[in-house]
């Protein structure tokens, strides 16, 4: 069963702000009048008219929680939706970029405002550009986030063949930077692997290439409009558009920008604050 936590945090910010609200509203003021009439008790005396008005005002547990936690979840519901969200690394499909472990901020409003849970877009700001580092909710499973880097537009024609990209005809200039020398993904073969600097017009990246593992899928597609073509930088262990198809619009959920934490079994404090490009 997928965990969708933007429904719960929705969930959770709306009950504690009805419960607060309602509060606000009506029943503080109740609470107001019963500690008033209290202290006109005469056949009290003034220090048990005192203790029983101040008992009277005392807020129930679940309304002083919803008071308490209100506004932070608000705060972390709108930061969360419209500004940047975490997102953790859970595979080496983006190597050497992005490493397994890698915990990313994600511009949410890159590609247009859009509500949460519901993904309705609310305003258009950008579109995703060449070259971008986009996570987007797989077209397959759209309960499920991907990270893929952008590699053709609507309207491109993208061939793959021999381990060599072309958009629109022209081939992506590529220059071989050695033999890949960082951390391993446990389970695929790493030995062999190279790492090329790829130039897709004007943004430069580093891309894994392995001569001695060959994905066997290649071909040429044309974007259709409202779609966009994503790869992985580990272009021989990268399940993408080359497998699966296209990433329709309103699958799109932002633009990746920075690496503000690694952990995988220790801290790799030299990624920390990394920008993605």
């Amino acid at each position: 069963m997928d965990f969708d936590f933007a429904l719960l945090l929705v969930v959770l910010t709306g009950v504690s702000g009805v419960v607060w609200l309602f509060d606000w509203l009506l029943l503080a003021r109740l609470r107001t009048r019963h500690a008033e009439s209290i202290k006109t008790m005469t056949a009290l005396s003034e220090p048990e008219r005192e203790a029983r008005a101040r008992a009277a005002l005392q807020e129930p547990v679940p309304i002083e929680y919803a008071r308490s936690f209100f506004p932070v979840l608000l705060v972390i519901l709108l930061f969360r939706s419209f500004i940047a969200e975490p997102f953790k690394i859970p595979s080496g499909s983006m190597m050497p970029t992005l490493l397994v472990g890698d915990f990313i901020l994600v511009n949410k409003f890159a590609y247009g405002l859009r509500l949460p849970v519901l993904n309705t877009k609310i305003l258009a700001v950008g579109e995703p550009k060449r070259g971008d580092v986009f996570v987007f909710r797989y077209p397959q499973n759209p309960k499920e986030d991907y990270i893929k880097r952008v590699i053709g537009l609507p309207g491109d024609e993208i061939t793959y063949r021999n381990k060599t990209l072309s958009v629109n005809g022209k081939q992506v200039g590529e220059v071989d930077l050695g033999a890949y020398t960082g951390a391993s993904e446990p389970g695929h073969r790493m030995d062999g692997a190279q790492v090329k600097r790829e130039d897709l017009e004007g943004v430069e990246h580093r891309i894994l290439e392995n001569p001695q593992v060959w994905v066997g899928h290649e071909g040429t597609w044309t974007v259709p409009a409202g779609n966009y073509f994503a790869m992985g930088d580990n272009r021989d262990n990268s399940a993408d558009s080359r497998f699966w198809g296209f990433v329709p619009e309103k699958n799109l959920v932002g633009r990746a920008f920075v690496i503000w934490m690694n952990w995988d079994g220790g801290i790799d404090f030299s990624r920390i604050g990394t920008v993605i490009r």
